[in-house]
């Protein structure tokens, strides 16, 4: 079942969203070769506390961090880690703020130092994904149709689209309906409607799209070794169309 939110619901979640996107903010001043993933994780930790928020996604399922850091190859859910980030990779941040019980989801990839035009480019195409299917969350159109918009970008661009994780809708939970692929058919799925509130979080792939789990059960990564970037939002659908949650221009 889809839990339609009120426009008070949708406030608190904003709420949360702007600690989110300040948090990621932050990040990108943090990002340079040398610096670990579990310096960001002890930051993350600690800037959510300040705000008077707490990382929703540590102790889900037994996850035991407060970020997923994933690096070049690795799509999702990476641990944070004590190895330093070197110049030419790239790291996703991706991570769940509850504040009062209202939540907000965002990930973020960032490039470390120099990086290469291949991965620039798959950096500027992800993210240009994202957009592209937030563009097409409006009422009356289809979860379809924002599946659709991403993946005939990015495979137009000579890249794929992961298709084992997909977006979701949030609210007092991480995980609720409707699933969101980033892959599909126009005019297929379920019709999207005011008061939706669902993350678009496209992982593209500069090879295959076909992913494997590490040993630890959480990490899944590409199944040739090449990199993967994933850019995330949380979005409330209103009547004048999509409102990104966790816009990092709004703070």
């Amino acid at each position: 079942m889809i839990v339609l939110k009120s426009m008070r619901e949708i406030e608190r979640m904003r709420e949360a969203g702007r600690i989110l996107a300040a948090c990621h903010k932050e990040i990108a001043k943090m990002i340079q070769p040398g610096i670990t993933t579990w310096e960001i994780e002890e930051f993350v930790e600690e800037f959510l506390q300040k705000h008077g928020a707490t990382p929703e996604q540590k102790g889900y399922k037994g996850y035991q961090y407060a970020t997923c850091a994933s690096v070049n190859d690795e799509i999702c859910h990476g641990f944070p880690r004590k190895e330093p980030l070197k110049s030419g990779d790239i790291v996703t941040i991706d991570m769940v703020v509850n504040l009062n019980g209202a939540l907000a989801d965002s990930a973020w990839t960032y490039p470390v130092g120099e990086v290469s035009e291949e991965t620039k480019k798959l950096l500027e195409v992800t993210k240009k994904a994202l957009y592209l299917g937030i563009e097409q969350a409006v009422p009356g159109n289809r979860i379809g149709d924002i599946g659709h918009a991403i993946q005939t970008y990015v495979e137009g661009e000579g890249f794929s689209v992961v298709r084992e994780f997909i977006g979701h809708g949030i609210g007092a939970v991480i995980h609720e309906k409707p699933d969101v692929p980033h892959f599909g058919l126009p005019g297929k799925g379920p019709r999207i409607k005011e008061g939706m509130v669902f993350t678009i979080e496209p992982m593209v792939n500069v090879g295959s799209y076909l992913s494997k789990m590490d040993d630890n059960g959480w990490t899944a990564r590409t199944i040739d070794g090449k990199y993967s970037a994933q850019y995330e939002h949380t979005i409330a659908i209103t009547k004048d169309g999509p409102l990104i949650l966790t816009d990092q221009d709004e703070v």
